[in-house]
Protein backbone atom coordinates (compact mmCIF):
# COMPACT_ATOMS: atom_id res chain seq x y z
CA UNK A 1 0.00 0.00 0.00
CA UNK A 2 1.40 3.21 -0.73
CA UNK A 3 0.96 5.93 2.36
CA UNK A 4 -0.24 8.78 -0.04
CA UNK A 5 -3.06 6.59 -1.60
CA UNK A 6 -4.29 5.88 1.70
CA UNK A 7 -3.76 8.94 3.06
CA UNK A 8 -5.86 9.96 0.36
CA UNK A 9 -8.37 7.63 -0.09
CA UNK A 10 -8.98 7.70 4.09
CA UNK A 11 -9.48 11.73 3.61
CA UNK A 12 -12.78 11.28 0.83
CA UNK A 13 -14.02 8.14 2.97
CA UNK A 14 -14.16 10.47 5.97
CA UNK A 15 -16.10 13.36 3.56
CA UNK A 16 -18.85 10.96 2.66
CA UNK A 17 -18.88 8.72 5.91
CA UNK A 18 -17.02 9.78 9.08
CA UNK A 19 -17.14 5.69 10.38
CA UNK A 20 -16.68 3.88 7.07
CA UNK A 21 -13.11 2.76 7.90
CA UNK A 22 -13.59 2.04 11.41
CA UNK A 23 -16.79 -0.02 9.77
CA UNK A 24 -15.38 -1.71 7.39
CA UNK A 25 -12.54 -2.46 10.05
CA UNK A 26 -14.99 -4.36 12.17
CA UNK A 27 -16.96 -6.12 9.74
CA UNK A 28 -13.69 -7.48 7.81
CA UNK A 29 -10.44 -7.41 9.15
CA UNK A 30 -10.90 -10.14 11.61
CA UNK A 31 -11.80 -12.35 8.50
CA UNK A 32 -9.14 -10.86 6.17
CA UNK A 33 -6.69 -8.62 8.09
CA UNK A 34 -6.41 -5.29 6.52
CA UNK A 35 -8.88 -5.17 3.84
CA UNK A 36 -10.67 -2.35 5.29
CA UNK A 37 -7.52 -0.38 4.45
CA UNK A 38 -7.02 -1.99 0.77
CA UNK A 39 -10.69 -0.88 0.30
CA UNK A 40 -9.86 2.80 1.10
CA UNK A 41 -6.57 2.93 0.02
CA UNK A 42 -7.37 1.00 -3.86
CA UNK A 43 -11.04 2.45 -4.55
CA UNK A 44 -11.18 5.73 -2.33
CA UNK A 45 -7.25 6.53 -2.96
CA UNK A 46 -6.47 5.37 -6.28
CA UNK A 47 -10.50 5.81 -7.82
CA UNK A 48 -12.66 8.12 -6.07
CA UNK A 49 -9.60 10.96 -5.12
CA UNK A 50 -8.80 10.91 -8.58
CA UNK A 51 -8.70 14.45 -10.60
CA UNK A 52 -11.36 14.60 -13.87
CA UNK A 53 -14.57 14.06 -11.73
CA UNK A 54 -16.09 15.79 -8.81
CA UNK A 55 -17.33 13.47 -6.46
CA UNK A 56 -20.94 13.97 -6.80
CA UNK A 57 -20.44 12.58 -10.07
CA UNK A 58 -18.20 9.77 -9.20
CA UNK A 59 -21.15 9.15 -6.47
CA UNK A 60 -23.32 9.04 -9.36
CA UNK A 61 -21.76 7.36 -11.74
CA UNK A 62 -20.98 4.59 -8.31
CA UNK A 63 -25.05 4.02 -8.16
CA UNK A 64 -25.89 3.72 -11.97
CA UNK A 65 -23.28 1.17 -12.07
CA UNK A 66 -24.14 -0.77 -8.82
CA UNK A 67 -28.08 -0.52 -9.92
CA UNK A 68 -27.36 -1.64 -13.18
CA UNK A 69 -25.84 -4.35 -12.21
CA UNK A 70 -28.62 -5.90 -10.13
CA UNK A 71 -29.84 -6.92 -6.59
CA UNK A 72 -27.52 -8.76 -5.46
CA UNK A 73 -25.47 -5.44 -5.12
CA UNK A 74 -28.27 -3.84 -2.73
CA UNK A 75 -25.68 -3.70 0.59
CA UNK A 76 -23.43 -1.79 -1.76
CA UNK A 77 -25.90 0.17 -3.49
CA UNK A 78 -27.33 1.83 -0.38
CA UNK A 79 -24.32 2.83 1.00
CA UNK A 80 -23.68 4.77 -1.88
CA UNK A 81 -26.64 6.46 -2.21
CA UNK A 82 -25.52 7.49 1.09
CA UNK A 83 -22.29 9.01 -0.02
CA UNK A 84 -23.70 10.15 -3.14
CA UNK A 85 -25.98 12.46 -0.66
CA UNK A 86 -23.23 13.09 1.20
CA UNK A 87 -21.10 14.36 -2.03
CA UNK A 88 -24.27 16.83 -2.29
CA UNK A 89 -25.96 14.99 -5.12
CA UNK A 90 -29.93 15.70 -4.78
CA UNK A 91 -32.73 13.03 -4.46
CA UNK A 92 -34.00 13.59 -7.86
CA UNK A 93 -29.97 13.08 -9.50
CA UNK A 94 -30.22 9.43 -7.97
CA UNK A 95 -32.94 8.64 -8.86
CA UNK A 96 -32.55 9.90 -12.17
CA UNK A 97 -29.42 8.15 -12.27
CA UNK A 98 -31.05 4.78 -11.39
CA UNK A 99 -33.77 5.05 -13.83
CA UNK A 100 -31.60 5.52 -16.47
CA UNK A 101 -29.84 2.47 -15.80
CA UNK A 102 -32.89 0.26 -17.12
CA UNK A 103 -32.07 0.81 -20.39
CA UNK A 104 -28.85 -0.98 -19.46
CA UNK A 105 -29.42 -3.24 -16.39
CA UNK A 106 -33.04 -4.05 -17.04
CA UNK A 107 -36.15 -2.71 -15.72
CA UNK A 108 -36.18 -5.08 -12.50
CA UNK A 109 -32.51 -3.66 -11.93
CA UNK A 110 -33.70 -0.55 -12.01
CA UNK A 111 -36.64 -1.04 -9.63
CA UNK A 112 -34.61 -2.76 -7.03
CA UNK A 113 -32.02 -0.03 -7.61
CA UNK A 114 -35.02 2.34 -6.59
CA UNK A 115 -35.99 0.38 -3.61
CA UNK A 116 -32.71 0.75 -2.43
CA UNK A 117 -32.47 4.39 -2.78
CA UNK A 118 -36.05 4.57 -1.27
CA UNK A 119 -34.74 2.85 1.83
CA UNK A 120 -31.45 5.49 2.51
CA UNK A 121 -34.49 8.00 1.70
CA UNK A 122 -36.43 6.88 4.47
CA UNK A 123 -33.48 6.51 6.45
CA UNK A 124 -32.53 10.10 6.05
CA UNK A 125 -36.12 11.71 6.61
CA UNK A 126 -36.34 9.52 9.74
CA UNK A 127 -33.09 10.50 10.84
CA UNK A 128 -34.20 14.43 10.47
CA UNK A 129 -36.88 13.99 12.02
CA UNK A 130 -34.74 12.61 14.84
CA UNK A 131 -33.07 15.47 15.21
CA UNK A 132 -35.73 17.72 14.59
CA UNK A 133 -37.82 16.41 17.57
CA UNK A 134 -34.33 16.80 19.85
CA UNK A 135 -34.10 20.55 19.21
Amino acid sequence: MTDRHLEAGAAVAARLNPTLHEALSARYDGLLPGMADSLIEWAYGHHYARPGLDLKTRQLCTVAALAAMGGGTAPQLRVNVAHALAAGASRTEITEAIWQMAVYGGMPAAINGLNAAAEVFAAADEAAAADGGAG
